[in-house]
């Protein structure tokens, strides 16, 4: 009963979002406050259905109801209790239902915290929120219903994925979606905009805190999806360059150059017709990446192997609302006013140089991704583009960029002063200069290439940090005076430095990692042993283990350091029983960043050798800690009251003076 009732809130769903996206239109159009006023009554009550329809389906697999044909393909009762849950969007199915589920919950935010919004833009942004969400309705109505029932009932479902029983994986798609779907709201903002004819700063400070929102959980849910494939598939590399990867990639970057378009656009009223086009743009490749994942058009194990019919159901989707709003930017774009001038060497300079690096890599990478595509339907020849690839394209257009980020801050509205700037930037000057020197010394002057990366790396952590010991003032004003002044400055200031500082973690952990990491691929008996990052690594033996749904074969290893134990590690091929799909199951030891990395290949027969991969990487943590740097650098900075939208400012409350005095 509780599956009939999940569908039919997703059937009422749709038909609340249709008159969502008609009624607050009309209104705004029309003037009408009651028709407006109807768009955040509707977004709430289809989020609230929503997520009793996920309810319901979640019910469905945690008591593993195999009548349901989605259940059936991918849960098992033997299956532990997180990854019955995680199974409800490890599949295509469900995770559309997840999708529209975001979808609807960030309209239900506006709805509910956009208060201060002006009441027809704020009607628009919600029309416009349930046009999309109403095209997703229907396509998991039409062709991915995830409630269809099955007779007669199996006895045993055909369990989840192996791979995607993980951790890892009960974390990366919830926050992956909420990067995805939560641009809808820059999107809607931008189109709600083009519908008005008026677009000023107020806008742009509207729409940075959603914005600000979805980059911070896009960034967590990349950075959980790279380990995850990391430590999961047993390659021992943290990004393939997979075109699923690149699907979740290209929003970032332009959601990135968003962020720093928005904040032109709110300080200087400038570049606003490129600020809507980066909004317009960035959902835009939100979209092709779940084409990309749903249409079968690419192999990969990101993605969701589904029939024809649903990827040409989300492609037009993706041509409707792509072609449309594009449509809609030509024909307004005349319209709007250009916004104030500034010079070449000035914040905005620095932030327009950030977006068009920022834009070109994700071009770059979106050619890279669909060239292959596009050839093998008009030749039917087969290519793959791999590393070598954009390895040879995205890092050189990364490396200015690295190098201009510190100056940004430093630069002043309108006309800055680069001389100043720079003068302001000894200490990561001197900084980045030792870095380089140590890593020479280090590797007798063989390593310049690692030199140049770690001396960026140190540049942009310690340059990050400039902003606010200019601010602060500490050489003039002393470190009481100083510390009091940082005190009184806006949370977003340490949000920049903190997301600063983390792009630089991340990179000095790529560095690292690329050109330090150490590789061993042997055979090894029992007993053998080879060396690795100042380890011995002894192979102790093979066992055999039974999990709750699978099968495992485990090498046990025992790590020497001149001749004493201090650690044993293992690493494991397992064999999930009912699909009769094997996995890899690393074995990782962590030791400060830097770790040490062991995966299993196949055995000879009899009992014999076992290829085993071993790996050291340094520093290789930094990758991840950068990652999650950054995003508290987003976190602080939403915390900053002038982004919070509908926050009450605070008044103090009169004095008996006072009152006695306005009474008079």
């Amino acid at each position: 009963m509780i599956v009939e009732l999940g569908h039919y809130a997703l059937i009422l769903a749709l038909s609340v979002s249709l008159v969502q996206s008609v009624a607050p239109l009309i209104g705004a159009r029309i003037g009408d406050k009651r028709l407006m006023d109807i768009g955040p009554v509707t977004a709430s009550a289809g989020f609230l259905l929503l997520a009793f329809s996920f309810s319901a389906l979640t019910a469905a697999y945690v008591t593993s109801d195999f009548s349901v044909l989605n259940v059936f393909e991918n849960s098992h009762s033997l299956k532990p209790m997180i990854f019955k849950i995680s199974g409800v969007w490890g599949n295509h199915e469900g995770s559309m239902l997840l999708w529209v589920l975001i979808l609807a919950f960030f309209g239900a935010l506006v709805a509910t915290f956009g208060r201060d919004l002006p009441p027809s833009l704020k009607a628009n942004v919600l029309a416009v929120q349930a046009w999309v969400l109403t095209a997703f309705l229907a396509f998991i109505l039409l062709t991915s219903n995830p409630f269809t029932r099955i007779f007669p009932v199996p006895f045993e479902g055909q369990d989840l994925n192996p791979i995607l029983q993980d951790i890892g994986l009960a974390i990366h798609p919830p926050l992956l979606y909420l990067g995805y779907v939560g641009f809808s709201i820059a999107f809607s903002f931008a189109v709600a905009a083009l519908i008005d004819g008026r677009i000023d700063a107020a806008w742009a400070r509207w729409v940075r805190p959603w914005t600000l929102a979805a980059w911070i959980c896009l960034t967590l849910g990349i950075a959980m999806g790279s380990y995850w494939a990391y430590y999961e598939l047993g390659w021992g590399g943290w990004w393939f360059w997979d075109p699923v990867e690149n699907a979740s990639f290209m929003p970032w970057l332009s959601g990135t150059a968003l962020l720093h378009s928005a904040l032109v656009m709110e300080k200087r009223s400038a570049l606003k017709v490129w600020t809507i086009l980066l909004a317009i743009l960035t959902f835009s490749l939100s979209l092709l990446g779940t084409f990309l994942v749903r249409s079968g058009v690419l192999t990969s194990v990101h993605a969701f192997a589904t029939d024809p019919t649903r990827g040409v159901f989300i492609l037009a989707i993706l041509c409707i609302f792509i072609g449309g709003s594009l449509a809609l930017f030509a024909f307004r774009a005349s319209a709007l006013e250009s916004g104030g001038l500034f010079q070449p060497v000035s914040r905005e300079g620095a932030l327009v140089l950030n977006n068009l690096f920022l834009t070109t890599a994700a071009a770059t990478v979106l050619v890279g991704t669909l060239y292959p595509l596009v050839l093998e339907m008009a030749t039917g020849a087969k290519i793959s583009v791999g590393a070598p690839f954009f390895n040879l394209t995205f890092g050189p257009l990364m490396l200015p960029l690295l190098f201009a980020v510190p100056f940004g801050p430093l630069l002043a509205w309108k006309r800055g002063d680069l001389a100043g700037a720079t003068q302001r930037l000894y200490w990561a000057i001197g900084a980045a200069l030792g870095g380089a020197i140590i890593v020479l010394a280090l590797t007798r002057g063989t390593e310049i290439l690692a030199a140049f990366g770690v001396a960026l790396a140190v540049w942009l952590m310690v340059g990050s940090f400039a902003d606010l010991g200019q601010r602060a003032g500490f050489r003039k004003a002393g470190l009481a005076t100083g510390f009091k002044r940082l005190k009184g400055l806006p949370r977003s200031a340490f949000g920049t430095t903190l997301a600063h500082f983390g792009l630089g973690v991340t990179v000095l952990g790529i560095v690292c990692v690329s050109a330090f990491q150490t590789e061993v691929v042997t055979a090894m008996s029992p007993g053998e042993t080879r060396e690795s990052g100042g380890y011995s690594v002894r192979f102790d033996c093979m066992s055999e283990r039974q999990g709750p749904n699978y099968t495992e074969e485990v090498g046990n290893f025992t790590l020497l350091r001149d001749g004493t134990s201090v650690d044993t590690m293992e690493s494991a091929r397992r064999l999930y029983t009912a699909r009769q799909m094997p996995t890899t199951e690393a074995g990782i030891r962590t030791e400060w960043f830097s770790q040490l990395y062991i995966s299993l290949g196949d055995s000879e027969a009899n009992g014999g050798a076992t290829v085993v991969r071993i790996w050291y990487k340094p520093l290789v943590t930094f990758i991840w800690i950068g990652a999650i740097f950054m995003a508290l650098g987003g976190c602080v900075s939403l915390a900053d009251r002038r982004l919070r939208v509908g926050a009450p400012g605070r008044r103090r409350a009169p004095t008996a003076v006072g009152a006695k005095a306005a009474g008079a």
